[in-house]
């Protein structure tokens, strides 16, 4: 792999003061916003964060706050953004920073990295724009637009590239290591675009980049999966009373989607018939059955292939929990996937 230049290092920070983004959680560099907006970035675009940062931040806006309050409002504060172990590992870590460090965000690398939830790239982030620590910060975007700098023909998929970009980048960093990290993530995501033709004219760094002098941009970073998602076959049912109040339950304390409420759902498909006997089985009494409609909903490492029924009943048995749709829009937290049926 080769070198990253230093000469990119003035173009790009010149470039980025001109050009940066007004963003809710770039208005100070308290290390509490920051932290919360990284890590509702991932896996999440910009402009779906801002909505879900300022409601965050104005019903929890400091680290007490955050370690003090119940998980069902968590998870109702969350919603929508998806991945909910994020906002799990967020009180975890505002626990520790409470018991260990005082209550006080830690302000070294280290120290950072060693909170739940938190990886290499967000420590990074947080060390070098609110402490100014000399660290990097690698993230998908930095992957991107310094594999097409040096022309790399590496799997940007694999720690091992990710490792190796992070070696060149740390051997240029300058002493406001803070201002580079953020003006290449800002590169990418405005500028060496994925998925689509990057806007190679208004690069700054264009007259340093291998990919563009050799018409490469199409095809790097290279990106090669290994693994595919498992794919799981899901029966969901939208249950109402004869008061219009709508069943869901609480999902299990660990695994996936833990602790959030869920409507009543089975694996795998079945007929009619078979669903009538489950409906009885579960106390539903009569039980007009309807069929929905078919979604699927893609998680990191399995999709969810959802059938949907209606079902309207006289009885509403103890198992579940039955609330009324303002209920469920403001007090219980339901995940995206079964959103989709309502």
């Amino acid at each position: 792999m080769k070198q990253l230049s230093e000469n990119i290092i003035q173009p790009l920070t010149e470039w980025f003061r001109k050009n940066r983004r007004e963003l809710p959680w770039r208005a100070d560099r308290d290390p509490y916003h920051v932290w919360i907006s990284e890590i509702m970035l991932q896996q999440t675009r910009i402009e779906a964060v801002k909505k879900y940062y300022i409601r965050f931040i104005t019903a929890l806006p400091d680290i007490r706050s955050l370690s003090e309050v119940d998980d069902d409002t968590l998870l109702k504060l969350w919603e929508g953004l998806g991945y909910y172990s994020r906002a799990r590992n967020l009180k975890k870590a505002a626990l520790m920073i409470t018991s260990d460090f005082g209550g006080v965000f830690p302000n070294t690398f280290k120290e950072i990295r060693s909170l739940p939830g938190i990886g290499d790239y967000t420590a990074g982030a947080i060390a070098s724009i609110c402490f100014h620590e000399r660290v990097t910060a690698v993230d998908g975007n930095v992957m991107r637009v310094v594999s097409r700098l040096i022309q790399s023909g590496e799997n940007i998929l694999l720690p091992e590239t990710k490792r190796l970009i992070s070696e060149r980048i740390c051997r240029i960093l300058p002493e406001d290591a803070g201002v580079f990290n953020e003006a290449l993530m800002e590169l990418g995501e405005t500028v060496c675009l994925p998925n689509t033709a990057p806007l190679c004219e208004s690069c700054p760094l264009k007259d340093f980049c291998e990919a563009y002098r050799h018409h490469l941009t199409d095809r790097l970073p290279v990106r090669i999966k290994t693994a595919k998602r498992k794919q799981v076959e899901k029966t969901v049912f939208l249950i109402r009373s004869s008061d219009s109040r709508i069943a869901i339950e609480k999902r299990p304390d660990e695994g996936l989607l833990s602790k959030m409420y869920q409507l009543p759902n089975i694996d795998g498909y079945y007929s009619e018939k078979e669903l009538k006997s489950i409906l009885t089985d579960w106390k539903l009494r009569p039980a007009e059955v309807h069929y929905l409609k078919d979604k699927k909903h893609i998680f990191t490492h399995i999709e969810w292939h959802m059938r949907a029924y209606t079902v309207t009943t006289e009885t509403a048995p103890e198992r579940f929990l039955w609330v009324t749709e303002e209920e469920l829009k403001d007090a219980y937290p339901l995940p995206v996937a079964f959103q989709k049926f309502i």
